[in-house]
């Protein structure tokens, strides 16, 4: 696992952590933790939160509808690549939103649920 890589974590402890967020009947369906920051996917969005500043306080959680995501890509780790990465585009952002992610995440599962998501919020 890279130093600063995302490892896969329980859903159910994020949808405790972040409920307040969560809209009624929202399922968080992946959630990934580094050091500070997690990233996570429910069945309505894809969720980044930051945590910022030495001491923690700020937080910038930045939230994306699936219909928003123009495209992805979950690139698997190599054999000297210590971690996969996660790559979401969104119209009108200069860059994509990339998540470090642990060797040990299933890439392909992360790739069909973005898919079943994101072709289904284009319906």
């Amino acid at each position: 696992m890279g130093l600063f890589s995302s490892h896969e974590i329980d859903p159910a402890q994020v949808a405790e952590q972040f409920g307040s967020i969560l809209l009624p009947g929202e399922q968080v369906q992946a959630a990934f933790r580094s050091i500070r920051d997690t990233v996570f996917l429910t069945d309505l969005r894809f969720v980044l939160v930051d945590v910022q500043g030495i001491t923690g306080s700020k937080t910038s959680i930045q939230s994306v509808p699936y219909r928003s995501i123009s495209r992805f890509a979950v690139e698997t780790a190599g054999t000297l690549d210590l971690d996969s990465d996660l790559s979401i585009c969104v119209p009108g952002s200069s860059s994509p939103i990339t998540v470090k992610i642990s060797r040990d995440a299933d890439p392909q599962a992360i790739q069909r649920l973005l898919a079943e998501r994101v072709l289904a919020a284009k319906r």
